[in-house]
């Protein structure tokens, strides 16, 4: 890792960190950081975690070496719906997990949750929210299930041994869960990001900010404020590579003038800071409030959770102008 200038004030350890280098290595990556940059005091420094990573032994020596907020990968609160997912954690791991965080004085957890599954598995959305909920933890996150390619899923998929869920499906979970959190208190700030007062994800922000931003491990993305690279996806390759002395980015692109515009207005719909408007955007977004997709005050608009599911159509319509 080069030296970096300036002050980082998020630093985020992800991509399987725990299990890959135990208590006693995250020590040892967060005094590498130290020492080729300057974190500030108040640097939110996560590290992403599944529930069989946790333990207590661990989770002091996460803390001892500074990390601040962990992300925790739960999923489900499900064991059927945690087996189908081929997770090597139950429910009770998964809140066990979460009591050891508290335990050892963990005051900011972030955990995830997967919507949008396949009716076929009958899964109950709503009493995941509510043990997510009873847990209390100051951030959550939740994605709605992508089909990704060459993947079991995809295969169950296309002959037909699965149905991926449906608009309607997404909309109501989506919605629910909208409900829900912010009757519990949450700021849905992201389309899938809730949070606590001040406890909004500044590692997630720098992203939609446009910030600039530095990826160090396998298969990690960089961006420098004109150019985005990411690194080689196997752990096995980029340990290689490292020891030779060569590069260990896979490939790059430089943003054109039209791409930053694009992501400007993308990333900008996301988040219920919204996006600045321009006169040629008036006409898009006055309908847009009619039909209740999004607020316009002071010239900038903000999204709505209905208009959050219709963003990329939303976003395009914006750019096309």
């Amino acid at each position: 890792m080069r030296r970096v200038s300036g002050s980082l004030k998020t630093v985020y350890l992800g991509g399987g960190t725990p299990s890959r280098l135990g208590g006693r290595g995250i020590r040892d990556v967060l005094a590498l950081v130290r020492d080729r940059c300057t974190l500030a005091p108040d640097a939110e420094i996560t590290i992403e975690a599944n529930p069989d990573d946790v333990t207590r032994e661990d989770a002091l020596g996460w803390l001892a070496a500074g990390v601040n907020r962990v992300s925790l990968g739960i999923q489900s609160f499900d064991d059927s719906i945690l087996k189908w997912m081929h997770r090597v954690h139950d429910s009770a791991a998964a809140v066990r997990s979460f009591e050891t965080l508290r335990g050892v004085g963990f005051e900011n957890i972030s955990i995830d949750l997967i919507f949008a599954l396949p009716q076929s598995v009958e899964r109950l959305w709503q009493r995941d929210l509510e043990k997510a909920l009873g847990l209390g933890p100051e951030h959550i996150s939740l994605y709605g299930l992508t089909i990704e390619p060459k993947t079991a899923l995809a295969r169950w998929t296309d002959r037909g041994s699965v149905s991926p869920s449906d608009e309607d499906q997404y909309a109501q979970e989506f919605l629910l869960a909208d409900s829900m959190m912010s009757e519990a208190g949450y700021e849905h700030y992201e389309v899938s990001n809730f949070a606590r007062p001040g406890k909004r994800s500044r590692h997630n922000s720098a992203y939609w900010s446009g910030a600039e931003y530095i990826g160090a491990g396998p298969s990690a993305h960089s961006f420098d404020g004109e150019r985005r690279s990411w690194n080689v996806d196997a752990y096995a390759d980029w340990a290689a590579r490292l020891a030779r002395g060569e590069s260990v980015i896979a490939d790059s692109e430089l943003l054109t003038a039209e791409n930053r515009f694009a992501e400007k207005v993308y990333l900008g719909l996301r988040t219920n800071d919204g996006l600045p408007l321009s006169a040629s955007d008036s006409r898009s977004t006055r309908q847009w409030s009619e039909k209740g997709w999004a607020i316009v005050d002071d010239g900038v608009v903000r999204l709505t959770s209905e208009g959050w599911l219709r963003l990329d159509s939303l976003a395009a319509a914006l750019t096309a102008l």
